[in-house]
């Protein structure tokens, strides 16, 4: 025998040489399916998203491939490993039963084969819910083709409300398949517990029950801007519990739905015309013939502006304590913010000219003092009044 059969027969025997009741080649193969599973999960996940997306292609009217395979390759990854992970342990001799492991004596092995499964539930959960994810992507592209607002708003609500459903079956089967729990026997227990629960729950289901009012009524849709109490701003979602709004100032608002139904909601977007209404205050030495061209000129020009309808007032309307006040009121024909101020600005300025070019002037204000000399005869008073003379009063 040369030394090659030795050789040979030295890797025979270190394969077979038994190790935790596996030998040296089972743990080798159990290694490589490990290390095939790092370096082709990636490759086979890509995969896999292109076969899933192949089959919704014709549903998705040519949207974006890369977003779904964006969505779907991190979980994939995660789901295929622990595929990779489940067949690496089938090579060795490890009961993979899950009645053998109940049955049995190893409480390690219990506990590592229910977090397994644990961890598969999840990582399918979580590829279920990117999948949500994309179809409620490929919806709000095509709402966004439309007209109409309401839908716009119906399609973030219904994809929150089917994640929610796809987490609370996910758990029940985790319960059920994984720890043994009687599902039905669970669900059957909380309609016993249902009013206590209901009553913890109490501001989330009224925020929920305000959340299908507004669907149903209306008051308000994405997009709409709105004031609720000293508030004003675009919504931009109305989910399960709460309505988010961004202000004028861009900060990121969020209120409960029982809010927004709750106290009163001007929906601004509903409005045909802004209203403009301020005083003009004028110095006390304007003459009446001044307001009145003053007043008459800015009635026309205000009724002839392109973007103002006929309902404009200018009225020399109160004396104030510092000032004669002309009160201008107007309504711009934008729902635009940005539009309105400009055409607030103009207007402004054209009062201003037409003040100026009449010869009166703006008020602020002021307060006269008048002073006078006493009189330097002597006063006399009755009875305990004093005496002054014109030296006492310099």
């Amino acid at each position: 025998m040369n030394w090659r059969d030795i050789f040979y027969m030295n890797w025979r025997e270190v394969l077979a040489y038994e190790f935790l009741g596996n030998t040296v080649a089972e743990f080798l193969i159990f290694v490589g399916i490990l290390l095939i599973g790092l370096l082709f999960k990636t490759i086979l996940s890509r995969l896999l998203s292109r076969l899933l997306y192949k089959l919704i292609d014709r549903f998705t009217e040519g949207d974006d491939q890369a977003a779904f395979k964006r969505l779907l390759l991190q979980p994939l990854e995660v789901l295929l490993l622990l595929v990779f992970l489940y067949f690496a342990f089938l090579v060795l001799n490890y009961p993979l039963d899950p009645t053998e492991i109940r049955e049995g004596d190893h409480f390690l092995k219990t506990f590592a084969f229910r977090t397994y499964q644990v961890f598969v539930i999840v990582a399918l959960t979580w590829v279920i819910l990117r999948f949500a994810d994309f179809v409620g992507m490929v919806f709000k592209i095509r709402t966004e083709k439309t007209t109409s607002k309401l839908d716009d708003q119906l399609v973030p609500f219904f994809k929150d409300f089917a994640k929610v459903l796809i987490v609370i079956f996910a758990f029940l089967t985790m319960l059920g398949a994984v720890f043994g729990v009687n599902v039905a026997g669970l669900v059957a227990g909380l309609g016993v517990g249902g009013l206590a629960i209901a009553f913890a729950a109490k501001e989330s289901l009224e925020n929920l029950l305000a959340s299908f009012t507004i669907f149903l009524d209306q008051p308000f849709v994405v997009g709409d801007l709105v004031q609720v109490g000293e508030l004003i701003g675009v919504v931009e979602k109305i989910g399960f519990r709460s309505t988010r709004i961004r202000t004028l100032e861009k900060s990121f608002v969020t209120l409960p739905n029982k809010h927004m139904i709750d106290k009163p909601l001007d929906n601004l977007t509903l409005r045909t015309f802004r209203r403009a209404k301020f005083d003009i205050n004028l110095t006390y030495d304007t003459t009446s013939e001044q307001i009145r061209a003053i007043t008459r000129d800015i009635q026309d020009f205000i009724d002839q502006h392109p973007r103002t309808n006929q309902d404009g007032r200018i009225r020399f309307l109160s004396l104030g304590a510092h000032s004669k006040d002309v009160m201008v009121l107007y309504f711009v024909d934008t729902m635009d913010w940005n539009e309105y101020i400009d055409i607030k600005e103009e207007i402004n300025y054209k009062i201003v000219d037409i003040v100026e070019r009449h010869g009166a002037e703006f008020a602020f204000p002021t307060q006269t003092l008048h002073l006078q000399r006493a009189d330097p005869k002597r006063l006399q008073t009755t009875d305990n009044d004093t005496y002054f003379s014109e030296s006492d009063l310099k």
